[in-house]
């Protein structure tokens, strides 16, 4: 059997530290003019692209040897970024490789922090855009289908996800050990997605009671104040009344800066006895790293966060041979299925069609979903 027709390709925070995962994120602009041109690409049967703060990844079913190599150099072309560098942080991975890492993934047995659960969502999500815009077929669906299946059969009977530190539980003990209580703390959060709504609600959980969202969508940012019994602001009085805040939570997905050094340093003259903790879980990151030279300023980026909350893995550790050990064995039973077809599509024949959906696929994505 060859395991050369289906492949991942992409780069991880495994090796490839934040500065660099910034300059390979992808725009929404970007993401759509290289999905169009991966998919031209002669020999590629199926594909789908999982991007989140960690990674990006590439999973495709090719006829032809260098598919694997031309989506790598589409990819670089798009994000300005050299071949040669991005080989030397590359993972690659092919046939029953790829099929475990997906497995690890989704159960989140390869995140910076081991055992989360929102990973799971995002690849979830990453097929479902996949089936929608029709680059999924039989090798794809099988695999990302039952790979959901054996991630769930993963967090289910082992111990993984317990006593599991999340990278919002780590922001509220830092701010928490800065201030030494949350309920008179200012929180702004800038940027009103998932991310940022599940750190609020985390500050919320310990009390913390001022909270006041500002997002690019004064919309947008109105509906998840209401949701948590916050204030909105306009996102463009940010810096103006940064001074007026202890906390800053920044989530957004803008492409550039939007806290700079001015602005803090402005901030810090009208505080100057007073701590200003920026958490920024953004990619790229929304506050200019310089920041956290400044008296008085913490400043927490998300490799930051999770290498904290990976030293609390310990309770954890325990459960990793065992996850380990039903990943590899689900995963080659999943190797099994697919093989044929696989090799089918590296010869350039028609496969036979996949089975019937099970309960675990995932539905196109409908509206801002």
């Amino acid at each position: 059997m060859s395991a050369d027709g289906l492949f991942v390709i992409g780069a991880t925070h495994h090796r490839a530290p934040l500065e660099i995962r910034e300059k390979l994120a992808l725009t929404s602009e970007n993401a759509a003019a290289l999905h169009a041109e991966i998919a031209a690409l002669p020999g590629l049967k199926e594909f789908a692209v999982l991007s989140t703060c960690n990674r990006i990844e590439f999973y495709g079913v090719t006829a032809a040897p260098d598919t694997a190599a031309k989506v790598t150099a589409a990819f670089c072309a798009k994000q300005r970024f050299e071949v040669a560098d991005f080989e030397r942080i590359r993972l690659s991975l092919r046939g029953p490789d790829a099929v475990r890492h997906l497995v690890e993934v989704s159960a989140g047995l390869d995140s910076q922090i081991v055992g989360e659960n929102e990973i799971f969502g995002q690849v979830k999500d990453a097929y479902a855009a996949a089936q929608a815009r029709g680059t999924t077929g039989p090798v794809l669906n099988r695999v990302f289908q039952k790979g959901f299946q054996a991630a769930k059969h993963v967090r289910s009977n082992t111990g993984i996800s317990e006593g599991q530190v999340s990278v919002a539980n780590v922001a509220v003990d830092l701010a928490l050990n800065i201030f030494g209580g949350l309920k008179e703390t200012r929180i702004l959060l800038l940027g009103a997605g998932e991310i940022g709504e599940k750190t609020a609600k985390a500050f919320q959980s310990r009390g913390a009671a001022a909270l006041t969202v500002a997002s690019r969508r004064f919309e947008r940012a109105m509906e998840l104040a209401t949701a948590l019994g916050a204030s909105a602001m306009p996102f463009e009085q940010r810096e103006a009344r940064l001074g007026e805040f202890d906390v800053v939570v920044c989530a957004t997905s803008a492409p550039d800066l939007v806290v700079t050094l001015p602005g803090i340093k402005t901030a810090m003259s009208r505080r100057p006895a007073r701590p200003l903790f920026f958490i920024d879980q953004a990619l790229p990151r929304d506050v200019d790293p310089r920041a956290a030279e400044l008296d008085n300023v913490f400043l927490y980026n998300l490799d930051d966060l999770a290498k904290i909350a990976e030293d609390n893995r310990a309770a954890r550790e325990a459960e990793l041979a065992k996850c380990r050990s039903i990943v590899t064995e689900k995963a080659e039973a999943l190797w099994r299925q697919v093989a044929a077809q696989v090799e089918a599509l590296a010869a350039g024949h028609r496969p036979a069609p996949a089975a019937s959906p099970s309960s675990d696929a995932v539905p196109a994505p409908r509206g801002n979903a």
